[in-house]
């Protein structure tokens, strides 16, 4: 199928216009209520074509909108985010978060690969089908949310109320990178996310390291010991019923994983260690795509200064594999944290209020043959690699839950882009690519040999 729309703007174009975008700090979890709602805005001001409206929630601001003029075509919802993480220590970027920079080949900022670049080539495919042939392919709403780096605490009871507006015989999803820049790629899967606090305390109050040390027991001291004993030395999470319900990893699996081209010393080089660690038994990419994890991501206590503090925190997330349950897995490390018995100190465990289970789509669903045949005409005589995002996207659960449909992943992100870190990144080659892809993808949809059938869609009679 050959490309029919034209993308006229020049790059610079584009990310002039990108950069309006980035330049809206709209890190969710501490942004005015004021900033959020530019970015939503900004986002409604590009889709007025499909009637977008800003939506109030319980949190931030949604945008709605819909294109329902293709009678008798499928339906998709078009799912991604405006908000964006903090920036970190500001002393490791090389140039100022929020302003979209031209740094050779690729663009920097946050937001610029996550999410707010990849929905920008979603908004430019749109319109350019409406400028230059008056319609999209088939039914089009579009679902934009302000909290998915937060967890998306608001948006579950908004999709369950407005169930039947957002109906869809497919979610796509703008969120969600490519798993590296050496071949297209498209993820099966995602890992499910508890997250979760473990609390020592001790005195009232902060004591004098001198005057009170060596009589009372000291919560950092407790803390590290409950953190030490998470994992057993061969990597292993501790906590009894933490793998249940996890299938065996089949020899077929593995035989697939250990075909896909992966040099682990470079990967190991390109993080600057001398050598990989993870749970036994299993090779770094079996771990990554495959396995469960607990990770210890921070730790709050005292200072540098000589007290006993009276309070300590270690900050804990976990990401899931098919088969376990959030809060199966969260009773397990309850569990296995409360049977440990240290004198002088009390110690609870507060989980976060949002768990999110793992979440597939299987390799031979009709959006995935869709979407191959979308990226095989876009980068011709490459491979199309079915990979697994190790990371978490919420809202692809709840979708399959209230709306009975499955998630597609296609993003023109790539995994090594800084996401979430300083100096994130994109590549500008990425805009076009994703352009032509996006486009591709829903001819494909619509009509044809991978034409979606339309169930749930709710397009015009």
């Amino acid at each position: 199928m050959a490309d029919m729309l034209s993308f006229n703007s020049t790059d610079a174009e584009y990310l002039e216009e990108l950069a309006g975008y980035v330049a809206v700090p709209s890190v969710s979890r501490d942004a005015t209520e004021e900033t959020m709602r530019s970015a939503a805005e900004w986002l409604a001001a590009q889709l007025s074509f499909a009637g977008a409206r800003v939506v109030a929630t319980e949190g931030h601001p949604l945008v709605r909108g819909e294109w329902l003029g293709a009678p008798g075509a499928p339906t998709i919802l078009v799912y991604g985010h405006y908000d964006v993480q903090p920036t970190g220590d500001l002393a490791e970027w090389h140039t100022p978060p929020f302003e979209l920079v031209v740094d050779g080949d690729v663009i920097r900022g946050r937001g610029v690969t996550d999410d707010k670049g990849p929905v920008f080539i979603v908004l430019k495919v749109a319109q350019a089908f409406i400028e230059q042939e008056g319609a999209l392919p088939l039914n089009i709403k579009f679902l934009l949310e302000g909290e998915e780096e937060i967890g998306s605490p608001h948006l579950p009871a908004y999709v369950r109320e407005h169930a039947d507006e957002l109906a869809a015989d497919l979610v796509i999803s703008a969120d969600g990178a490519m798993w590296r820049p050496s071949e297209p790629s498209l993820s099966i899967a995602s890992k499910g996310l508890v997250t979760l606090d473990i609390e020592v305390t001790g005195a009232d109050a902060d004591l004098h390291s001198g005057r009170f040390g060596g009589t009372v027991a000291n919560p950092v001291h407790a803390l590290s010991e409950i953190l030490a004993g998470l994992h057993t030395a061969d990597g292993r999470v501790a906590a009894d019923g933490f793998y249940d319900g996890i299938p065996e990893l089949s020899d077929e699996r593995r035989a697939d994983i250990a075909a896909v081209p992966f040099d682990e010393d470079r990967y190991r080089e390109g993080l600057g260690l001398d050598e990989v660690f993870g749970e036994a038994g299993y090779s770094t990419l079996e771990r990554l795509w495959e396995r469960p994890t607990l990770e210890i991501n921070g730790l709050r206590a005292g200072g540098k200064y000589t007290v006993i503090p009276h309070i300590a925190t270690g900050h804990i997330s976990c990401r899931l594999v098919p088969g376990q349950r959030p809060e199966r897995v969260l009773a397990a490390i309850t569990d296995h944290v409360l049977a440990q018995k240290i004198p002088g100190v009390r110690v609870a465990v507060r989980p976060d209020e949002a768990g999110v289970p793992a979440y597939t789509i299987p390799a031979d669903h009709p959006a995935i043959r869709a979407a191959s045949a979308a990226l095989e005409h876009v980068y011709p005589g490459q491979d199309v690699l079915l990979a697994v995002i190790a990371g978490t996207l919420p809202a692809t659960a709840l979708f399959e839950e209230v709306l009975g449909a499955k998630t597609l992943f296609f993003s023109f992100s790539t995994a090594d882009e800084n996401l979430h870190a300083p100096n994130e990144f994109m590549r500008i080659s990425r805009l076009r690519e994703g352009m032509r892809a996006w486009e591709q993808l829903w001819r494909l949809l619509a009509d044809g040999p991978h034409r979606l059938a339309p169930v749930r869609g709710g397009g015009a009679a």
